[in-house]
């Protein structure tokens, strides 16, 4: 049992159904892993240990009369955005440090009702703004990988717990690459479904045209099980798209069955490789890895095509016009009158808004909720808001044209790998960091990050594949047959090496 945390889900499930060990002692065995050794990675903002136990011999009891459920009794934990009934849910934030939700969001009980145990809430950059965890009111997130080093973020609590071994799989929400950046830096594979595939109700709103929650494992196979019970229509969500959902890993399944053992298993795959996507700014180590792997793509079979894409410094620009205008709007609901932080003895109700805001929200937070209101405002509004809103436009024709030649894109993830804490970048150089993300939430399509290598500092290295409208499978069925052939994500971090 000593490392029972380093198996995947599919191994999990399997040695719950052949009884190599219950539920209970699965679940207890992470939770022990979580008190020993999250006090040096600070994954957690909320343990529920007592509940999941309860979750854990419920679990047991329901395989034992019979239930087939595959994910019942497989732990799991939630990024501190979603709303869990009953439970603490923060975002983050001191605005909401005493907020404990009344609901559920719709990903938790669809997670719930798949008989997943969770965990707990995770640790985040507040309301899901940064790109390093270290804007969270609970602290920076620390890398397993290299306790001196940023894990990602905004869902930087999420990929730190599944790579330090607390969790298999855990849930994120990605606005700009929350997901796929903390996946790179952490040596996981990652999942950003179609805008509008998984419901929006319950998620904490950062920026709503933008914000899609997703799936973080260590390997494709793991975020499609998690991915699966995510997935539904939700007519309490107005951007939920009512589209036919597939079996995920039944369609992994069902490719790895087509490639049989052939030493070209992705013969008939198109990988579209954009020039504007290694520019200055790249890692060379990154840079060569990326490349790398490429190679690899091209030694199972797929071939590499050409194609143009929107310059990822002008899907930047438009990203930080558009998100902080939104989040000015979403976050003006938080203003001490209803729940969340009050300032204490206000004066009048001006001076309750005024001091409930500054004290309530950390500096990144006023930063981008000050540009989204300069850009919404009277005399820019056509200027900045709108002109974006166009360039969203051409940014969406120049994937459409680029997918008129390949299956899926690939890029780099991120720049770089995971930098210092003590770096301490100013917020300029740290939005740089989303700059190969970005382009894919404007468009609103799916795209999964990959670990493909190390430097030579032993940090992950991400590969970032790019889909089509509603293609998660092609994308998981991808990344799973490299990963069949390659052994990037079976390594492990310093902390998931670690017994106790």
């Amino acid at each position: 049992m000593s490392e029972i945390h380093l198996l995947t889900t599919e191994q999990l499930i399997d040695g719950l159904q052949t009884k190599q060990f219950s539920s209970t002692e699965l679940t207890e065995h992470y939770i022990k892993r979580i008190e020993a050794l999250d006090s040096k990675v600070n994954s957690f903002i909320t343990n529920t240990s007592e509940t999941a136990r309860a979750q854990a011999k419920a679990a047991d009891e329901r395989r034992a009369q019979g239930d087939k459920r595959r994910l019942l009794g497989i732990p799991m934990a939630h990024k501190d955005i979603f709303c869990t009934q009953g439970v603490l849910t923060t975002c983050g934030s001191k605005m909401l440090h005493n907020f404990v939700s009344p609901y559920d969001a719709t990903i938790v009980s669809n997670i719930e009702q798949a008989g997943m145990i969770s965990l707990g809430k995770l640790n985040m950059d507040e309301f899901a703004m940064g790109s390093d965890n270290s804007s969270s009111y609970y602290g920076t997130v620390q890398n397993p990988w290299n306790l001196e080093r940023v894990p990602g973020g905004s869902s930087g609590g999420s990929a730190a717990a599944v790579a330090a071994g607390f969790v298999p799989v855990a849930t994120g929400s990605d606005t700009g690459g929350s997901i796929r950046q903390p996946a790179s830096f952490c040596g996981l594979t990652g999942i950003k479904p179609t805008y509008g595939r998984v419901s929006r109700f319950g998620m904490i709103a950062y920026a709503s045209s933008l914000d899609q929650a997703g799936a973080m494992g260590r390997d494709a196979k793991d975020c499609a099980y998690l991915l699966q019970p995510m997935v539904s229509y939700d007519e309490r969500d107005a951007t939920s798209v009512l589209h036919d959902i597939p079996d995920y890993v039944q369609d992994i399944n069902d490719a790895e069955a087509a490639a049989g053992d052939s030493a070209k298993p992705l013969n008939s795959l198109r990988i579209g490789v954009a020039k504007e996507y290694f520019t200055k700014g790249l890692d060379k180590e990154v840079e060569q890895a990326v490349r790398a792997a490429l190679k690899q793509y091209e030694d199972l079979g797929a071939t590499i095509v050409e194609v143009n894409i929107t310059d990822p410094d002008i899907s930047l620009a438009t990203y930080y016009m558009l998100a902080p205008a939104e989040a000015s709007s979403n976050l003006s609901r938080f203003d001490g009158v209803r729940f969340g932080y009050r300032c204490e003895n206000p004066k009048d109700l001006t001076d309750l808004y005024t001091r409930t805001r500054s004290e309530g929200f950390g500096p990144e937070v006023q930063r981008r909720i000050l540009t989204g209101t300069y850009a919404l405002s009277a005399g820019y509004f056509d200027a900045f808001y709108t002109k974006a809103q166009r360039v969203r436009r051409m940014i969406v024709k120049d994937f459409e044209d680029a997918f008129a030649n390949c299956d899926v894109i690939a890029s780099p993830t991120a720049p770089t790998a995971a930098y210092k804490l003590s770096d301490n970048l100013d917020p300029a150089t740290m939005y740089l960091g989303d700059v190969y993300t970005i382009g894919v939430n404007l468009a609103g399509l799916p795209a999964l990050s990959q670990p493909v290598g190390l430097t030579s500092a032993g940090l992950p290295i991400g590969l970032q594949l790019i889909g089509q409208y509603w293609q998660e499978s092609k994308l998981l069925a991808t990344a799973h047959l490299f990963q069949q052939h390659t052994d990037h994500h079976l390594q492990h971090s310093t902390i998931a090496k670690e017994t106790v």
